[in-house]
């Protein structure tokens, strides 16, 4: 299984991180599951959203480090929602139940898409304090789809399951994105074809982000420079509609870089992070605070890059 192969913390997070459920619509079947890991004093926490293919575990890394570094967590699972209005509305809801009035988003391909739309949804009454944006998109007609979006709804788990797969990376990758692979395959055969139609719906419908609308909004996109599922066109697209947005790069990773190259993304967070240290919008207990500590992670990170390159 994907689980054991990734990593050994896997069934320890499991055990020891409960997985709640939460309704916030009036329809009761749309279901909110999510971790919500570190000190509940924090009031704007970060929170994750994940790709087409991912559950909320699929973050299980990013929770265990960045909790034992005091981070306030959140990695959701969405409902079944049909469209992004849809969603940002679900979403609002959730957060006024979580008691949150502001929180940055770290989004994942679709994920990122949902983030700028909930930004731009909210910009009157701005929720999103700042935007971490992983191999993600501002406009869904670069996947040539938005023809077929209203049509996934009829076709069976295996046909969208068999899309999904289609963006996975297929030629020769190292051990550790192999296993990557491997644990978003089992998360995606975990969903069900109500959960993968409506997900793909919404990674297709015919939309784009208004940039206007978020420009206040900090921002640090973060993508790969090996194969991944995004194009070079649009990378570019997002690097225009971000010009200040600080870039974060990294040499491999693939689709799943938060699983495969979970220490260089774990420290770009930290880093994006640390410019709400002392304010209200910090993210972190302040009595964990180190800058000792981020310089050691950045060593880290150097010397890993370093090894990669020879």
């Amino acid at each position: 299984m994907g689980e054991i192969k990734i990593s050994p913390d896997y069934n320890w997070f499991r055990s020891t991180v409960p997985l709640k459920k939460i309704i916030v619509d009036d329809d009761d079947s749309k279901v909110w599951s999510l971790y919500d890991a570190g000190p509940r004093t924090i009031r704007c926490p970060l929170i994750f959203l994940p790709p087409v293919s991912g559950t909320a575990d699929v973050f299980f890394q990013q929770i265990l480090a960045l909790t034992g570094w005091g981070y306030r967590i959140i990695a959701l699972q969405y409902p079944v929602y049909w469209d992004h209005l849809e969603f940002c509305d679900g979403f609002r809801k959730l957060l006024d139940h979580l008691q949150l009035d502001k929180v940055h988003l770290f989004g994942a391909s679709l994920g990122g898409f949902l983030a700028q739309k909930f930004a731009e949804y909210t910009h009157k009454s701005p929720r999103v304090q700042s935007l971490i944006l992983c191999n993600s998109f501002s406009d869904t007609s670069i996947f040539n789809q938005t023809w077929t979006a209203n049509s996934f709804w009829l076709m069976p788990a295996f046909m969208l399951k068999k899309i999904v797969l289609g963006n996975f990376a297929s030629g020769p990758v190292d051990p550790v994105m192999a296993d990557g692979i491997d644990f978003m395959v089992d998360r995606l055969e975990s969903l069900g074809q109500s959960e993968l139609a409506s997900r793909l719906t919404l990674n297709c419908q015919n939309s784009y982000v208004e940039p206007h609308k978020i420009r206040d909004i900090p921002v640090t996109i973060m993508d790969v420079f090996d194969q991944s599922a995004l194009s070079t066109e649009a990378k570019e697209e997002m690097y225009k509609l971000y010009p200040n947005a600080r870039r974060a790069h990294l040499k491999t990773g693939g689709n799943f870089p938060y699983l495969c190259r979970s220490a260089e993304v774990n420290l770009y967070i930290q880093i994006h992070l640390l410019q709400f240290h002392g304010t209200r919008y910090a993210a972190i207990d302040p009595s964990m605070v180190s800058a000792e500590e981020l310089e050691v992670q950045k060593v880290k990170l150097h010397s890993s890059t370093e090894q990669e390159q020879q």
